[in-house]
């Protein structure tokens, strides 16, 4: 669920990012949010929640 979470936070923010500063129009912001939210609801979505769970492990596990 932390997980989740965050990297709903974190891609909101590049999403704001992207609209401030890159000139993102609104509408194509929205339609990356309903493309997400469908994602999600589809069968696909727990494969992709399995390899976000997977990179956040392997991201953990480096040592600098």
């Amino acid at each position: 669920m932390t997980i989740a979470v965050s990297a709903v936070i974190l891609l909101g923010v590049f999403v704001y990012l992207l609209w401030r500063y890159a000139r993102l129009p609104l509408w194509q912001a929205a339609v990356c949010a309903a493309f997400g939210y469908f994602l999600a609801s589809s069968s696909v979505g727990p494969e992709v929640g399995n390899g976000l769970r997977a990179l956040a492990r392997f991201v953990a596990g480096l040592t600098l």
